[in-house]
């Protein structure tokens, strides 16, 4: 089910009002919605996934209203139910005409729906959008709510039963992350197989924060791709502060995030901060070095950029580097087998009988440290548990938990990846008295 209509009509506000959560960014300027942008709801228990396009120009051949307008044909082509929004202040204008003019060859089902009608004296309004030839309008106001459940109610005959059996294997989520124009959008485009977001040379093009579902080879990522964060004192007020916000959230709900890299600019300091802001959410993390195949004819050249990783972000050598193209799917494909030992790591669970064992065996050569007493005592005492998943916790039991150092829980973690790999997931080491 797609909403779509010319910019600034209010599509983002009454996606927003039908889901119930203010998920798409709303601003009066016109043009904030660029990609596609998909959620699920339902209504009296009927699933539904609707999508929120930019604002659609016919006339648009060339620019960003023309990418824009790209994307929202796309919308129309995937879509079994279409949400013609208009503006009833406005009036019906030419560029409504236009829109009407392109929907009339469609088989799907259309309802035209006219925003901005909050008062019995802008019921008037809907005289001048008759001419049209529909046989039904729905009045609404998608700020206050007005005649939207109305308006899904005609919408409900035509979705789908509940499912009997809802259930689903668990999906992982990767957050797609990175400085403005490093290729992020390329990336889950590619990973799509189809013109999936906004993309162009032009820093900041992606906005929101885009969810796009991809099957390789019979499992399920649900992909997120997010604006450019930039640094503080550079991300202006309004639009861009609010994307900023929403890449931080789509962070924070992802399972792994891949912070994709310039391979040709090299890594910067935004890189560093960018990288500290996943590790601060406990997120998992796999660096995608792009545009490495501008560089592929460079002897030794993947061999300093490695140097270069370690020698930035020293504090993630556990995370796994792909060095690709994001413009190229077979590069892209090699992305999996590494998301998949991640994932299955940052959600997985140790036996704590093996954990038991692993500790058994390190105390003999590193014992814990002791202020007071035997250490004997203190390593028989000893005990280990995982405590949480996503991303994994460990609890260290033991008599004298102010006795444990900050270099001793450094060991421990090291000796943890060691035993059962960890690969690009952080590791919580928490103290506790037994």
């Amino acid at each position: 089910m797609a909403i779509i209509g010319r910019p600034n009509v209010g599509k983002s506000t009454l996606f927003n009002r039908i889901l119930g959560a203010k998920t798409a960014i709303v601003d009066d300027v016109p043009g904030v919605t660029r990609d596609r942008h998909y959620a699920d709801g339902n209504y009296c228990s009927r699933p539904f996934r609707l999508v929120d396009t930019g604002g659609l120009e016919p006339s648009a051949t060339a620019g960003m209203i023309a990418l824009i307008k790209r994307q929202s044909q796309i919308a129309i082509a995937e879509a079994d139910i279409l949400i013609l929004l208009m503006d009833g202040r406005a009036g019906l204008t030419p560029a409504d005409e236009e829109i009407v003019t392109l929907l009339r060859g469609t088989k799907k089902p259309v309802f035209v729906t006219i925003n901005k009608i909050d008062t019995p004296k802008t019921e008037s309004l809907l005289a001048d959008f008759y001419r049209l030839g529909f046989d039904q309008l729905h009045p609404v106001s998608a700020e206050h709510g007005l005649g939207v459940d109305e308006l899904l109610e005609a919408i409900m005959p035509l979705l789908p039963e509940p499912a009997e059996d809802t259930a689903e294997s668990e999906i992982p989520r990767i957050a797609v992350v990175g400085r403005p124009n490093v290729g992020k959008s390329t990336l889950v485009n590619t990973l799509f197989g189809q013109e999936r977001m906004v993309v162009s040379d032009v820093p900041g093009t992606t906005r929101d924060a885009v969810d796009t579902l991809v099957t390789y080879q019979g499992r399920r990522y649900l992909f997120t791709d997010t604006a450019g964060i930039r640094r503080r004192g550079r991300v202006e007020r309004g639009i861009e502060g609010y994307s900023v916000a929403r890449a931080m959230r789509a962070m924070g709900r992802s399972d792994v995030a891949v912070l994709v890299l310039d391979g040709v600019e090299g890594i910067t300091e935004q890189d560093t901060k960018i990288i500290g802001l996943v590790l601060k959410q406990g997120r998992a993390c796999v660096l995608l070095v792009n545009k490495w195949d501008l560089r592929s004819g460079e002897a030794g050249a993947r061999d300093r950029y490695t140097q270069e990783l370690r020698r930035r972000l020293p504090f993630v050598p556990w995370a796994p580097v792909h060095f690709g193209s994001a413009l190229k799917p077979d590069s892209v494909a090699q992305i999996f087998p590494l998301l998949d030992r991640v994932a299955a790591s940052f959600m997985g669970r140790i036996p704590t009988g093996k954990l038991n064992k692993f500790l058994q065996e390190l105390l003999v050569i590193h014992p814990l440290p002791v202020r007071k007493g035997r250490p004997g005592k203190a390593t028989l005492s000893a005990y280990i548990t995982q405590v949480a998943s996503r991303p994994p916790a460990f609890a260290l039991f033991v008599g004298h938990p102010e006795n444990v150092t900050t270099n001793y829980q450094k060991l421990l973690e090291n000796r943890l990846r060691e035993s059962f790999e960890f690969p690009g997931v952080p590791i919580r080491i928490l103290i506790r008295k037994k």
